[in-house]
Parts: structure tokens; sequence; C-alpha cells
């Protein structure tokens, strides 16, 4: 089984990506991490000094990588799903969980070499990036939400979330 952990930037997708692979003794891999292997480079710098068209190919090559793996949870970039067609693709590959959060949630969770690490975030303060945030999601919403699970996180902890995906998953196997 292959799931895929999307949402927007700094949801949480890597943490509780992780957390369920401990727990459903499944393999990890985060599509950022896979691209800064492949680059040798941050992914602020490939997009800063590749451009994003570039960052977006390599990207998608990684998500193609993730095919030959079972067993997997996969935590994708917050634009993978946005670009062409890998909403398409993921949905082909395994089972999509949207980690849904409002961006003064994700804002509360930011910490500052979060926003730092983001190139889109960075030089923003607390409106502009709020202003930034709720544009951008709106925009992301529709694909997003065709995931197969949609889980509202901003009232739930780490583990009500986990529990909720591990019960889903459980449902979908019967």
């Amino acid at each position: 089984m292959r799931i895929y952990l999307i949402g927007y930037m700094g949801c949480g997708k890597s943490t509780i990506g992780r957390k369920i692979a401990r727990f459903a003794h499944l393999d990890f891999a985060d599509t950022d991490t896979l691209v800064e292997r492949s680059e040798g480079s941050a992914v602020a710098d490939i997009i800063t000094y590749q451009g994003e068209e570039y960052f977006r190919g390599v990207e998608q090559r990684v998500l193609e990588a993730t095919a030959s793996e079972d067993d997997i949870i996969v935590s994708t970039g917050g634009g993978l799903p946005i670009w062409g067609n890998n909403m398409e693709r993921i949905g082909q590959l395994g089972l999509s969980v949207y980690l849904r959060r409002s961006p003064q949630n994700i804002i509360s969770r930011l910490s500052p070499y979060g926003r730092q690490k983001r190139p889109k975030f960075r030089g923003l303060n607390d409106e502009q990036l709020l202003a930034f945030m709720t544009t951008h999601m709106a925009e992301r919403e529709p694909v997003y939400s065709r995931a197969d699970i949609v889980i509202d996180c901003d009232n739930m902890s780490d583990n009500d979330i986990i529990d909720l995906i591990m019960s889903k998953i459980k449902n979908l196997k019967r």
C-alpha cells in the first residue's frame, strides 16, 4: 500500500507521515528530501537558482520513483499535487490523504526556520503571510480536496490525526 499525504506547506505532512510510518511499520519518504538528495541542493536553492519549472520536473520524477515502493507513506511537497497531472498520478499510485489546516493554524505551527526555508514565505510579516496563504490555499483547495481522505486537522492532536488516518485505512481495506 502507498499512502500519499498532501496539503499546504507547513500543515504537518512530514511529521504525521513519520509517525504513521513508525506506528504502522511502513517505509517513509518525503519528496522534498528526495529532491534535495537527487540534486545535492536545498529545495529553496533549487527554486531560487534553477527556477520553479525545473524544481517541479525533478519533483515529478521523484513522485514516479515512489511507484516502485510498496508499504510506504509519502509526504509530498505542498505544490506537488497541483503541478501537471500529479494529483491524478497520485490517485493511480495509491491512497491520498489531505491534511487540511487553516492559514492561522499553519502560521501558529511554523518556526522561524520553517518560515525561512520556504521561499514563498520569506520576508513576509504575519499579516502579509496570512493574506498570501489565504489566497494561495484557496487556489489549491479544489485540487487538494480531490484526495481520497480529507482530514480537518485544526483542532486535532497529531495522535488524533494518526488514529483517524489509520481507522479510515482499515475501513477501506474491508
